[in-house]
Formats: C-alpha cells, sequence, structure tokens
C-alpha cells in the first residue's frame, strides 16, 4: 500500500510541479495575465509549487524505506524522474497543442524506464 500512495503522490506532486513551472508560459494567451511582470508571475509559480511540496515530501516521506517505506533514496529518486517525465509528456501535449512527441524522444524516454529496471533490480 504504501508504494501505491507514494507514487500516487508522486504523480499528484508533478501535475502541480508542472504547472508551476511552465503553465505560466501559456499566461499570456489570458486576459489580465499578458501583461504580468517576472516577479508577479515567479510570485504565483512558487505559490502552485506550494501544493507541490504538499505532496511530494509526504511521498518521500511514506516511501523512503528509512521511515519504513518501500523504496531506497535512489530509488525514489529514479521513480520520480520517471513520474516527471510522464506527467510532462502529458502535460506538454495537452496545454501546449504546438509541441510534438517524436521518436527521438520515445527512444529517450526507453532509456530512462531501462534505468527504472535496472536501479529496481536486485
Amino acid at each position: 500500500m504504501k508504494n501505491l500512495s507514494t507514487i500516487g503522490l508522486l504523480v499528484l506532486s508533478n501535475i502541480f510541479m508542472s504547472f508551476a513551472w511552465y503553465g505560466h508560459l501559456k499566461f499570456k494567451e489570458f486576459k489580465g495575465f499578458e501583461e504580468l511582470g517576472l516577479f508577479l508571475i515567479v510570485v504565483i509559480s512558487w505559490s502552485i509549487a506550494f501544493f507541490e511540496y504538499m505532496f511530494q515530501v509526504p511521498a518521500n516521506r511514506i516511501g523512503y524505506s528509512g521511515n519504513g517505506g518501500p523504496f531506497s533514496l535512489v530509488q525514489l529518486k529514479v521513480l520520480q524522474e520517471v513520474i516527471t517525465l510522464m506527467v510532462f509528456v502529458v502535460f506538454s501535449l495537452l496545454v501546449f497543442k504546438n509541441e510534438t512527441f517524436r521518436l527521438n524522444h520515445l527512444i529517450g524516454f526507453g532509456f530512462l524506464v531501462l534505468a527504472v529496471y535496472f536501479i529496481f533490480k536486485k
């Protein structure tokens, strides 16, 4: 159960992270946001990132083997990176419709999945 809780929290965290890190790139398309200065964009992004941390920190605490969880620190990090990439691909295709997912992206993603396999292999 802790492994599913950790993965679910990491997915939620990464959804917020994607909006915090890249969502502001779409602000110019929304009325009232097109003229925001960089400082306000940073504040808005930090506000969104707060929710990222509300899921990320519990995910790591629940999932870390030093706290009774199922994952080593290295496994948590690699899992986080692959989840980040998966969420980012979906986010970029849904939110940034002008972005394309090409074969070289798929090959790179495949290598990252192989990294997960080797990290988790005992």
